[in-house]
């Protein structure tokens, strides 16, 4: 680990290189780099100090929820179209279904608006993202049940999840416990558990939504002195994730949908312009990475039926 005086002289030799002259060789090949992976670096590599999840952080995002709740409890009572991709404009929605023919993600990012206007949310982040994976010849049924196999989620799922397990059930009702791995620049383990409610709306379709009730960061874990630290007092990777799911089974194939919301601290002062995107992308590809291995799970799972 660097000292000050070290991180001092790798921040001189980022500005050295940064304020060279546009045409200098050196400079075009690594100002890219330097201004994003490096940098970056630089930011999350030292210790990120803790950061304490703040009640107004958390009532903004509580208040981000239920407007996108609400919002989307509409759909079920409007007659919509069930999924997301059936009720985007013509052209986008048959450019949805081509990629998903094709064995594609069709993912995007979403911002609830309360009365048009932005939310704000002091000291805090919020993550919207929705996407969505066709998985053909499956069932409802047969997805169903691997998504309700909260036991084998560090199978279906890994590296992401490295533990699961159902804690307790009523029916459609999971209360399950969940660690979470990433490595990104930095290595972030998270000891979740959410309370999961399944609905079946009719033999084609179904949904489910899951809230978390518990989000601790794990420090030193799988080591000897391994321990969770405080909620909401940790380095605020993760503070809170709310998952909304939607299955339709129709063509020849089941459509997963899922829709997540996260709540992570800030991003430090006067960075956004650097690292904004970076820190952004971690909860895009979490989802990304959750409906492609759930997709190769179930046809996994048929695969060994057949």
């Amino acid at each position: 680990m660097l000292g000050a005086a070290g991180n001092r002289q790798q921040l001189r030799v980022v500005g050295d290189i940064l304020a060279r002259e546009p045409h200098d060789p050196v400079r075009k090949i690594l100002r890219p780099v330097l201004a994003f992976e490096l940098c970056a670096w630089l930011v999350f590599a030292l210790p990120v100090r803790a950061a304490d999840l703040q009640p107004a952080t958390l009532e903004a995002f509580n208040h981000y929820v239920r407007l996108a709740e609400a919002e989307a409890d509409s759909t079920h009572h409007s007659g919509a179209p069930f999924l997301w991709i059936d009720r985007l404009p013509p052209a986008r929605r048959d450019a949805a279904h081509s990629d998903l023919r094709a064995g594609k993600i069709v993912i995007e990012c979403l911002e609830t608006l309360d009365n048009g206007r932005p939310i704000h949310v002091p000291d805090g982040m919020i993550h919207h993202w929705i996407g969505t994976v066709f998985i053909p010849g499956a069932t409802l049924a047969e997805t169903l049940a691997l998504e309700k196999d909260y036991d084998r989620h560090q199978d279906f799922f890994q590296p992401d999840v490295v533990k699961s397990k159902v804690l307790e059930r009523d029916g459609d009702d999971f209360e399950v416990l969940l660690r979470f791995y990433k490595k990104k620049v930095v290595t972030a383990v998270t000891e979740t558990e959410h309370a999961v409610h399944y609905q079946s709306v009719d033999a084609s379709r179904a949904w489910s939504q899951s809230h978390t009730t518990r989000i601790q960061e794990v420090e030193n874990a799988g080591k000897a002195n391994e321990r969770l630290l405080p909620e909401g007092h940790d380095r605020g990777f993760l503070w809170r994730m709310n998952t909304y799911w939607r299955f339709e089974e129709k063509d020849r194939g089941t459509y997963v949908e899922s829709q997540s919301i996260s709540l992570t601290r800030d991003i430090p002062t006067g960075l956004g312009w650097l690292i904004g995107s970076y820190v952004t992308s971690v909860p895009r590809e979490s989802l990304s990475f959750t409906l492609t291995a759930t997709r190769a799970a179930v046809l996994a799972r048929g695969k060994t039926k057949s």
